[in-house]
């Protein structure tokens, strides 16, 4: 069981930054996967970014490769996003997940899948404007 609570979102204009924290409540922080989902108005939830459980190995979307950076600091029980060149395409809402990864491999096409997590942070907004 993992609960989990976001922070950071807030309004910047074009080319600005912010920086994303996921804070987790429970256990074993260490052994999820750590998958970041974005969601704009009329639009289906989509996949942003992860961070492995094991080796760290990270994953993008190729809509935010090169500005956005995942991250993680299990001795705080933290994930984090950053977020640089922020365009107004961006604007969403934001959701942290966490997935057990514990045994099994770590890939693209698993943790791209919000289906496969179990938790779900409560979202935070974030608003680019041009």
């Amino acid at each position: 069981q993992v609960q989990l609570v976001e922070s950071g979102g807030g309004l910047v204009q074009a080319g600005g930054s912010l920086r994303l924290s996921c804070a987790a409540s429970g256990r074993a922080f260490s052994s999820y996967a750590v998958g970041w989902f974005r969601q704009a108005p009329g639009k289906e939830r989509e996949f942003v970014a992860a961070i492995s459980s094991a080796d760290g190995s990270t994953y993008y979307a190729d809509a935010v490769k090169g500005r956005f950076t995942v991250s993680r600091d299990n001795a705080e029980n933290t994930g984090n996003l950053q977020m640089n060149s922020l365009k107004p395409e961006d604007t969403a809402v934001y959701y942290c997940a966490v997935r057990w990864s514990l045994f099994e491999s770590s890939t693209y096409a698993r943790l791209s899948n919000p289906d496969q997590y179990a938790y779900w942070g409560q979202g935070t907004q974030v608003t680019v404007s041009s």
